[in-house]
């Protein structure tokens, strides 16, 4: 759990019961990560900050694009909810722009809960969820600051200030990152790394209201241009097959609010829009894309005696979707269809506090959706409060996912392969079970943590990219069989007297399909891009004259990867660290200064990309050049392409 793990217990959480509890009252376990943790390894992104995090993993789906997408426990990126303020990005592309471009000065926390919450988010919150909660404007600097630069010209600056209008307080934030100097330092002839040019613009506005109602907007933009590919490539070659590049123009915007009724009862409303649109072109694939979600929610939270809180809610999500690919053919393929797909539901959860030690909460969902029909999703979380230093909380609960193939799976666009879908796709279901036990130990001149948490999810149906069968092919299709998620991870901090603090945290998972084919029944398969272990490592020491020194690290063990047959690489990655050093250095005036090292070891993968010299394969039936019939394929990824670089910066905070 890194910076929260030693963390005063009783902060307040609202991701795992949709409503304000101290994470130690809390019967959902959730994790929590402060700005004093990015601060440990600047990066330009959440996206990739949120990778420090033990059993949160952020994939990258292809060496030319860059495009990913979040794991959790192993699981895929469509199944990873993002939130902001509590609200769901309700968008199959979220785990890529949902966390990019949000202004890190404006971050208070980020809440992790791993494992389905369908019961209260319904669909896409399957393996888990990531709240970026954004500070309040009463609270925030008056202004904040953080600009840095790396030793491969990367720019990033993040800058936000407060201001009031009578009764309106607001918070608004930019987040601006370049790239713009290609490098390609393996030789492939190929940009090591995506260049980007990305603008976000933030804002969110405070109405100050009778009896403290809630009263909030917040407005979200992001525009992107990033392209990858052959180093020659520029603009001019775009969609051409003289020179391959995969080029990516994204405009997005987001409008978020929350409105508590003028009512005696406390009565919620939420609203989302969001409004995407990319413009992309992956070789000579093209990928013209628009997307409008619009969501609605209302709940009625209500505490009946002392001992129970209720919550009853209504949502209702409208998404419509144009593409240019099969997902929106018509049934014989001759014309376009706009998506259109509305997904109402209704959910209610009791919190009942038995006594001082015994807790249970339960909760039902009922969505209905006019291709699939009708949506159960119940969930039960039960705490146990051992003693003062020992907590016990287990739970069960059923997620489900209505799929969206292409927005969220990059790997069908990318490279050569044929999309395929092989049948009409169901939705996703799963049944998950999670047990958690955390032990604080005071110790003489120490404080300790210990978090351990056993995880199981079995899946009755699961979509995932058949890359084995053929290798010019990506197949999807219902599975027919199963598929199980498990394992277990442990947190571990401890906190000295001294100016010194450890945080480690290791997980094991097993992440598995079972295929009935015709030549083999209870085919195991295993996950893609699941490593059976991973683990993070951070160091902190105060020095004398306000220095603080941070080693930083993030490990993973071989995990399979996409491979084609007769591949001279191998199937499985091999063990590595990507580790960091900072030193920083406080000054008055609310002013930091820091630089470093990332990638200390300078580790890097092989053979990202296949046949890089043949992007457009136009010379892969040739018996003595390639024998083995190989083709352009760049999803062979399991770490980042940057090897060892500096890095430094200035902060800047005025406190009210």
């Amino acid at each position: 759990m890194l910076e929260a793990v030693a963390a005063d217990l009783s902060e307040i959480v609202v991701t795992g019961t949709l409503k304000e509890v101290s994470r130690l009252q809390s019967p959902v376990p959730v994790e929590v990560i402060t700005p004093a943790f990015f601060r440990k390894n600047p990066a330009p992104s959440l996206f990739e900050s949120i990778g420090m995090v033990n059993g949160v993993k952020p994939q990258l789906n292809c060496n030319v694009c860059n495009t990913g997408d979040i794991h959790i426990n192993g699981m895929e990126g469509p199944y990873t909810m993002i939130l902001i303020d509590g609200m769901p990005i309700v968008s199959a592309l979220s785990t890529v722009y949902g966390l990019n471009g949000i202004p890190n000065s404006m971050v208070e926390r980020i809440e992790v809960v791993k494992g389905p919450a369908s019961s209260l988010y319904g669909s896409e919150a399957m393996g888990g969820i990531i709240n970026v909660i954004t500070k309040s404007p009463l609270k925030a600097p008056v202004i904040s600051a953080d600009i840095f630069t790396t030793s491969w010209r990367e720019y990033s600056a993040d800058a936000s200030g407060t201001f009031r209008m009578g009764k309106i307080t607001g918070l608004a934030g930019i987040n601006y990152f370049n790239y713009d100097h290609p490098l390609d330092k393996n030789k492939d002839g190929f940009t090591d790394v995506t260049l980007q040019d990305r603008v976000s613009l933030f804002n969110k506005w405070n109405l100050e209201r009778k009896d403290n109602r809630v009263a909030s907007l917040a407005l979200r933009y992001v525009t992107e241009n990033r392209w990858g590919g052959q180093m020659e490539w520029n603009k001019t070659w775009r969609g051409s097959d003289s020179v391959y590049g995969e080029s990516i123009y994204t405009g997005r915007w987001e409008l978020i609010g929350m409105y508590q009724l003028p009512v005696k009862e406390k009565i919620m409303a939420q609203f989302f829009y969001n409004r995407h649109r990319q413009d992309s072109w992956y070789g000579l694939t093209p990928y013209m894309a628009k997307q409008q979600v619009m969501f609605g929610q209302l709940y009625w939270d209500k505490r009946w005696g002392s001992r129970h809180n209720f919550l009853l809610g209504a949502a209702y999500r409208y998404t419509l979707y144009d593409d240019n690919t099969p997902a929106t053919a018509s049934p014989d393929g001759l014309k376009n269809v706009v998506s259109r797909t509305a997904l109402p539901g209704i959910f209610a959860q009791d919190e009942w506090a038995i006594n001082e030690k015994h807790t249970l909460l339960a909760g039902y969902r009922y969505d209905h959706d006019e291709h699939h029909g009708n949506v159960h999703s119940p969930r039960i979380a039960y705490k146990l409060a051992l003693n003062d230093h020992q907590t016990v909380r287990a739970s069960f609960g059923t997620g489900f996912r209505v799929v969206n193939l292409f927005t969220e799976d990059h790997a069908a666009l990318t490279g050569a392969r044929e999309v395929v879908i092989a049948e009409s796709l169901n939705p996703e279901r799963s049944y998950n079970g999670n047990l958690n036990y955390v032990l604080k130990i005071p110790l003489k001149d120490a404080f300790a943590g210990l978090d351990i948490t056993a995880f199981y999810s079995y899946f009755t149906n699961r979509i995932t990219g058949d890359f084995d069968t053929d290798p010019g092919k990506i197949i999807y299709s219902n599975l027919d069989g199963h598929a199980v998620s498990r394992g277990i991870a442990l947190n571990t901090d401890v906190s000295f007297a001294y100016p010194l603090k450890i945080s480690a945290g290791v997980t094991y998972m097993n992440v598995y399909l079972m295929q009935d084919r015709p030549d083999q029944p209870s085919h195991k398969t295993v996950q893609l891009n699941a490593p059976e272990w991973s683990g993070n490592l951070v160091i902190s020491c105060s020095l004398p004259y306000r220095l603080t020194i941070d080693l930083t690290g993030k490990w993973e063990g071989p995990m399979r990867l996409p491979v084609l047959p007769n591949d001279y690489r191998p199937a499985y990655s091999p063990w590595y660290c990507i580790a960091n050093l900072q030193l920083s250095r406080k000054f008055s005036k609310g002013i930091e200064l820091y630089g470093g090292v990332k990638n200390l070891l300078n580790f890097l993968p092989k053979d990202p990309i296949m046949r890089p010299f043949d992007p457009f394969n136009k010379y892969v039936n040739d018996p003595v050049t390639n024998p083995y019939g190989y083709t352009f394929d760049p999803s062979y990824n399991y770490a980042p392409l940057q090897g060892i670089r500096g890095f430094l910066g200035v902060r800047y905070a005025l406190l009210k």
